[in-house]
């Protein structure tokens, strides 16, 4: 028992001296169960909801009322008759529009069907298919309660949906360009903080710094090469997504392009800051599982719904890189618009990208110095 009490104290020691490998052993379980218990939430509240209501009555003001007060839809904008419906679309004002024709309280009072329509951005297939489901059974609600035409077992409202970008609202068209930004994002981290951390522990890295190489001219020698390899892994995909899928790219090819390069050039700035701070693979591999990969998958919008989530989660989605590509990323490809609606999540990437570079570069230099 004595041996054993030993090295268990022995364990302890090293561990205490090691506060980054504590605090991950420590932090990573809590972590993990804030994220698991809040983000994954297949439910869908507040959808973003535009009305064009042309005929401006009580009966269509108490439908649009319905719809808001189940919160399930947040009225996002009144709009005018003849709006046009993609530019909300694309400038991500709304992700449904419904749509109220002049003659529609006229129709219920004299005892007929009155029809309405309900437009959908389709780009994100689980809210468009839990966002369908909400509008059909609330139209159910309110038709039920008409009841001149429901007395003769017809619906008062005739419930016309319509989606855009994914009219089938195949999971595939939602979820390859989110897999896009997941691998990305896991493959660039990983690879350049294991790079240089390998060199820390073949004891390789004491060499190159005794050399005439400067900070700047190492990280572009470390990370140049997994831009590539990254690229190629973007390419590989998004022709698999074609074949395999039939996910076409309905955008510019360059938007993609400008797009993915300033997104990896974050994540492989982020990379060489991880491997600048631990000293060792393994330690290196769960900085970046934890920082990169879980953010990626959870906090994204890739598979959970942001507006579902609580407060706190939703506030911490602004600082994960992989939310803005991804937005980016479905608005080319399923959308086919350009940069221009998206500067805001491109100028995000663009400080990103700066930032992460920057302090990779302090920290090198530093322990250079």
């Amino acid at each position: 028992m004595r041996k054993i009490a030993a090295v268990a104290r022995k364990e302890l020691r090293q561990t205490a001296r090691d506060p980054l490998s504590l605090l991950l052993l420590l932090g990573m379980p809590s972590m993990m169960l804030l994220i698991y218990g809040y983000a994954i939430n297949f439910d869908v509240r507040h959808v973003r909801l535009a009305v064009e209501d042309r005929d401006r009555s009580a009966a269509s003001r108490d439908l649009v009322a319905s719809f808001v007060n189940s919160t399930y839809f947040d009225l996002a904008a009144d709009l005018p008759s003849g709006a046009d419906f993609e530019r909300i679309f694309e400038r991500r004002e709304a992700k449904a529009i419904l749509v109220l024709p002049e003659g529609y309280s006229e129709d219920l009072a004299a005892g007929r069907t009155a029809s309405v329509q309900l437009i959908l951005d389709g780009s994100d297939a689980n809210t468009a298919t839990n966002a369908l489901a909400y509008a059909s059974a609330l139209s159910a609600s309110v038709s039920a309660g008409i009841s001149p035409v429901a007395a003769r077992g017809e619906p008062a409202i005739l419930y016309e949906p319509r989606v855009w970008y994914n009219p089938e609202l195949r999971s595939t068209q939602f979820l390859v360009p989110g897999l896009v930004g997941f691998i990305l994002m896991i493959t660039a981290v990983l690879s350049t903080a294991l790079s240089v951390v390998r060199e820390k522990e073949r004891g390789t890295m004491e060499q190159l710094r005794v050399t005439s190489l400067r900070p700047a001219e190492l990280i572009l020698g470390k990370t140049l090469p997994y831009l590539g390899i990254s690229l190629a892994a973007s390419v590989v995909i998004l022709a698999a997504a074609r074949l395999l899928f039939g996910v076409v790219v309905r955008g510019s090819y360059l938007a993609l392009l400008v797009a993915t390069l300033i997104y990896l050039f974050g994540a492989l700035g982020y990379g060489i800051l991880v491997s600048s701070l631990v000293r060792s693979q393994a330690m290196a591999f769960q900085v970046g599982i934890l920082s990169a990969m879980l953010p990626a998958i959870f906090l994204s919008g890739f598979i959970f719904p942001i507006r579902s989530m609580p407060l706190p989660l939703r506030l911490l989605t602004w600082i994960v890189p992989a939310r803005y590509y991804l937005t980016l990323l479905r608005g080319v490809v399923l959308k086919g618009t350009g940069l221009g609606p998206y500067a805001p999540e491109l100028l995000f990437l663009v400080l990103f990208a700066a930032v992460t570079v920057s302090l990779a570069y302090a920290g090198l230099r530093k322990r250079a110095a």
